[in-house]
Order: structure tokens, then sequence, then C-alpha cells
């Protein structure tokens, strides 16, 4: 299916709303019925009618039916947020006395989920390095449900083989899920390479514009059934209508984001790899990533996101560099209009600060869609200040 119709076309059916370019905010909590038998069918099957917002709702399909073509999936379900995406997935698949494997240092409410919450009703988690296929095979025991990966991961960029985890997983009856939020579906389809539900986090780049959450979950028609009539009605996270008209809003530029983002994010990482303040760039497709052959091979593109590491041996310099900066901003996330840094020694206290210890001196930056020479230049200023 054609990037441009899944984006400007699917799901649109434009004579239902008055021609209108733009679909309609369906802004409505019910739906009236005018027979006992439909609305029979609609409390049998809320998947299959309109009955209450909660379930399905019309500018939400059609959301729904343009990030399941993306993903090149049969069905999708929309989450208010990424967290709610990822709690609704695991949670529909594993069970009391069950056991997962997940990458080490998942994203941080996963992590809360597997450490504080699952263990309370019996299900445990084993962490490991999640870039060698062996370590899938040794952490597996007879009760694993769940393999949970990140590929690439948002600090270190970590990288799974993505097909091998599948196959593995295949072989022993196993789920796996994905957090494909780095790459997007644009960059990257793990339901092609053998993943059963396949998320992302649509606040970032599907939203592009800094002023929705959102949350995706991809996988056969099956699975996104059961999610969607347990925990997902259950839980009651679905997407609010005017929250999934700006994600469509969001979907007509990424292509063109990404493309300006991939450039940008090329000139900035040249400029950094060469200043004498970096020891290191961390990026899949710079050729000095330990996985770069990898990333290759199943990414089709990365942009935006990277770590650089400073040489210094002092937390008052890294915090000096990132709030001399004047136009890039302070904060976390990324796939906005907006570029940003997160220093990594914002999440310690001071006294715990070891400037032996690298991932002390990360600092993740987000390029947006500002110019790079504009970026440069801040980069530039502040390295003069630090």
């Amino acid at each position: 299916m054609d990037l441009s119709y899944i984006i400007n076309e699917l799901g649109e059916e434009r004579k239902n709303y008055f021609n209108a370019v733009s679909p309609p905010i369906i802004q409505t909590s019910n739906f009236a019925f005018k027979k006992i038998a439909d609305l029979h069918n609609a409390f049998e099957d809320e998947m299959a009618d309109y009955l209450y917002s909660r379930g399905i709702n019309p500018t939400v399909d059609i959301l729904r039916k343009k990030l399941a073509a993306l993903d090149r999936a049969e069905d999708c379900l929309v989450f208010n947020s990424g967290a709610a995406a990822i709690f609704a997935g695991v949670l529909a698949n594993v069970k009391a006395g069950d056991h997962i494997v997940s990458v080490r240092a998942p994203y941080t409410w996963a992590q809360k989920m597997f450490d504080k919450i699952l263990p309370r009703f019996g299900v445990n988690t084993t962490y490991i390095d999640g870039t060698l296929i062996g370590n899938w095979e040794q952490a597996t025991r007879n009760n694993t449900a769940l393999y949970y990966l990140e590929s690439p991961n948002s600090w270190d960029f970590a990288i799974q083989d993505i097909k091998a985890v599948a196959g593995l997983a295949k072989s022993k009856g196993i789920t796996t899920m994905i957090d494909n939020s780095y790459c997007s579906p644009l960059y990257q389809r793990p339901i092609e390479m053998g993943m059963d539900l396949s998320m992302q986090t649509a606040t970032k780049y599907i939203g592009g514009h800094s002023d929705t959450l959102g949350g995706v979950l991809s996988g056969s028609h099956e699975m996104i059934k059961k999610i969607f009539d347990s925990e997902y009605l259950n839980i009651g996270s679905g997407i609010q209508p005017f929250n999934a008209w700006l994600l469509i809003r969001g979907l007509r530029t990424l292509p063109a984001r990404f493309d300006r983002i991939t450039r940008s994010t090329a000139e900035v990482v040249k400029f950094l790899k060469q200043h004498p303040m970096v020891e290191t760039i961390i990026f899949p497709f710079d050729n000095s990533f330990p996985q770069y052959d990898l990333a290759r091979r199943q990414m089709t593109g990365a942009c935006g996101l990277f770590t650089f590491v400073l040489k210094t041996d002092k937390m008052e310099s890294i915090v000096r560099f990132c709030e001399s900066l004047q136009h890039i901003m302070l904060a976390v996330s990324w796939g906005g209009y907006e570029s940003l840094v997160l220093p990594k020694c914002a999440s310690i206290q001071s006294t715990a600060f070891d400037a032996a210890n690298r991932e002390h001196r990360y600092v993740r930056m987000y390029v947006g869609l500002e110019g790079a020479n504009y970026l440069i230049a801040d980069l530039e200023q502040a390295f003069d200040k630090m």
C-alpha cells in the first residue's frame, strides 16, 4: 500500500462528512440505534460497531486504519499514551505465575510495571543484554510467556536482532512485543520481521508537534481483538477523538519531517564527532556504532535522537553546557518540531556523579526541524561557555 495513500486517503470516507478535506472530530460519548437487534449485536461485539466511545469511535477508527497499514499489521489500537499501550499489551499476554524476558533498562514505565506491579500477581521478569541471541535462550524458562524488546532503546541505542528473537520465540510458543518508538514504522517494521505486537509512542514522531499524547499497539486481528475485549475496555485508556484528530494531522507531514530531521541529524552528528569536547557519539547509523551492520540490515533509517559523551570530569561543566544553550531546549521526550537535550546527570544526585562512569557524562540530543547550522551555532557557543 502506497505511503501517500495511507497518509492522505486511507480510512477517510469524505462523502460521509460533507466532502470535508479534513476529517471531523466525532466528539460523542454515545451512539444511538433504531433497532434492538442492532443494539444487541453491538453489545455482543463492541469492536464491530459504534456503541460507546470508550471502545470504537469514527475519528479514532480513521487513525487506527492508517497506523495499522503503516505497520503492515492487520489491526491496531490507539491508547492515550505509550505507557498505556505497553501496560495493556503486556497485561493481555501474561497470567499469574508467568515469566517475562526483557531487555535491560527498558522505558521507565515498562520497567516499573515489571518491577512493581506484575510481581504482586506472581509474574516475574529477567533482564538481559538483548544484543546477544544466546542471552534470550539462556534466560527462557518453562513458564516464560513474553519476550519484551526495545530496539533501538533511547539512550545507548542497543539493538536486538528482531528476526532471530522472533524465530526463537515462535519455536517456544512465546509471545513477542517490541517498543518501536525510536524508528516508527517508517524506518522499521517489526511485524514483517515476526513480532506479535509492535508498540510505538505516537506522542513523538506521529504527533510531531508536542501537543498531544498517544500510544499504538499493532498486530494480528486476533491479538488486537483479545486486547480490546479485555484490557482496552476495562482500563478505559483509549485515545480521545480530539487527540486522535491531532495525530491524523501529524501523520500528514511525517515523511517530510523525517526527511528534514534525517538530513539535519547527519550534519549535527558530523559537527559533534570532530569537536574536542566530545569523547564519542552513539548513533545507530554512524559507522562507529558497535551494531552498525545490524542497524543497517533491519532499519531503513535513523534520525533525530542520539547521545554524545562529553569530555569532562565535572558535573558542573555538563550543567553549564546544557544551561548555556539558547535555542535547544532542556526537556524529555522527542519527535516534535523543537530540538532538545537531556543530560543523564539530571537523574542522579550530584554526590553520586562519577566521571569514570561514561553514562554519567551522556547528553542525549534530539534534532528537530530547525536548520542544522542554527543548531550547530547554539552548540558551539555552549561549548565555549563550558
